[in-house]
């Protein structure tokens, strides 16, 4: 059993997970300063989490018939070698999403009904992910998904109210969240073309292009950081933009993969997009105490 659940875990891409657990605790902790309901943040974040884990592997499975030579080794490898089937991979999204589900009724009777305009609209973001992302709105969705949807939603059963500096916090945080998913995207950059998914990136055209697409993200994400700092009159969050340096050296590293490499190399470099989100996300938090 328990070896069971870790395949489903591993495949559902848990390491993926600090991307909501991080942009949770960062408006957890903002909530609790206005005195937030502690079981309601907890019960969001269980909700959350099975939601991503299931957009994880809703997006194999209805990537499954377009892999192509060229795409990661690692993509649906589980399926490939017959460890699992289609049918799998489909009753554990439900399975996933019926826990995501509870977790939502549950918030519905103690919160109100916001929560159920909040809930479909994470539940469509959910399923429509990997039409998105065919065509070239997955950032679209990640950047709803994750974050005025998180932040609100969290901020809202917290604390049973909506807020403007809430929303630009979610998009100064967001856009870490969506640059980890925009160099995803371009690691994967050969393969999607070759089975003609047509991510932001493949639309750009070119490969060299598509990187310098990155810091477009994070100047956003340091731009929305400023308004931040300026509103809640927190100057620990200049402590963030000690992070800059590691986006050179995440660029420097895109240049030189090719799709369908070496899997330790995928890694290797997805790993660093991924970091430098938790990274920022572990400074806000840190910030948010401090201030």
């Amino acid at each position: 059993m328990i070896s069971k659940l870790c395949f489903w875990l591993k495949n559902s891409r848990i390491f993926s997970l600090p991307m909501s657990f991080m942009s949770w605790l960062i408006i957890f902790i903002y909530s609790l300063k206005f005195n937030g309901n502690i079981i309601n943040g907890l019960i969001a974040l269980i909700g959350i989490s099975f939601a991503h884990l299931a957009t994880n592997l809703f997006d194999d499975y209805c990537d499954f018939s377009a892999l192509s030579e060229k795409s990661q080794q690692c993509k649906c490898a589980y399926i490939l070698d017959g460890s699992s089937s289609l049918s799998d991979v489909l009753k554990v999204v439900i399975i996933y999403l019926i826990i995501a589900f509870i977790c939502g009724l549950i918030l519905t009777l103690r919160c109100g009904y916001p929560i159920i305009f909040l809930a479909i609209i994470g539940g469509l973001v959910t399923l429509l992910y990997a039409k998105f992302s065919q065509r070239g709105l997955s950032e679209v969705a990640v950047g709803i998904a994750f974050g005025p949807l998180l932040f609100e939603g969290v901020y809202y059963v917290m604390t049973k109210n909506f807020s403007f500096t809430v929303l630009i916090m979610s998009i100064a945080v967001v856009m870490f969240t969506i640059g980890l998913m925009y160099v995803h995207s371009i690691l994967d950059y050969e393969g999607d073309v070759a089975s003609h998914k047509m991510t932001l990136c493949c639309r750009i055209g070119d490969k060299n292009k598509a990187i310098l697409g990155v810091w477009v993200i994070y100047i956003v994400a340091y731009f929305f950081t400023g308004i931040l700092i300026y509103l809640i009159k927190n100057p620990f969050l200049f402590l963030s933009f000690i992070l800059i340096p590691l986006v050179f050296d995440m660029c420097d590293s895109l240049k030189s993969y090719t799709c369908g490499g070496d899997i330790k190399e995928f890694y290797y470099r997805l790993l660093k997009a991924r970091n430098l989100m938790v990274y920022y996300s572990v400074i806000f938090c840190v910030s948010l105490l401090l201030g």
